[in-house]
């Protein structure tokens, strides 16, 4: 068994943005040189979030409406974790989105239906976050 590892770095230069980083894990697929196997792709981070999804504009957009109702930044004293910091809203956000994903990889590829890709998602930007890919098989 093989183990390949990576590590790409964002910047987001918003507070919040999405990313599609499916062409990124594709690219350390094929430095990984395997053929058979699991990609699980994480973030670094705890503000922010990878997870697999359709890459179409209207549901980006419902995706910020949808998280902003259950999760709102303000005010920002609704929070206990804002005694201390700003950013409880965007815990909170990452913990409804997710940490990560698992992708299958088949003959060197990404095992994905039709329209699905790999999204970054920063939830406190304007700094250098990391993902990491992680790559085991043949």
């Amino acid at each position: 068994m093989k183990i390949y590892k990576k590590e790409l770095i964002y910047n987001v230069p918003a507070h919040r943005g999405l990313v599609k980083i499916t062409d990124h894990v594709r690219e350390a697929l094929k430095e990984s040189e395997i053929k058979e196997g699991l990609a699980l792709v994480n973030t670094m981070s705890i503000t922010a979030s990878v997870f697999i999804n359709d890459n179409e504009q209207g549901l980006h957009h419902d995706w910020e409406k949808w998280l902003e109702k259950l999760a709102p930044e303000f005010p920002k004293e609704q929070y206990e974790h804002n005694i201390k910091e700003n950013n409880a809203h965007s815990h909170l956000k990452r913990a409804i989105m997710g940490r990560e994903c698992v992708c299958a990889i088949t003959d060197g590829k990404l095992d994905f239906g039709g329209f699905e890709d790999i999204f970054y998602y920063e939830l406190d930007g304007q700094r250098d976050k990391k993902v990491l890919v992680k790559i085991i098989g043949e």
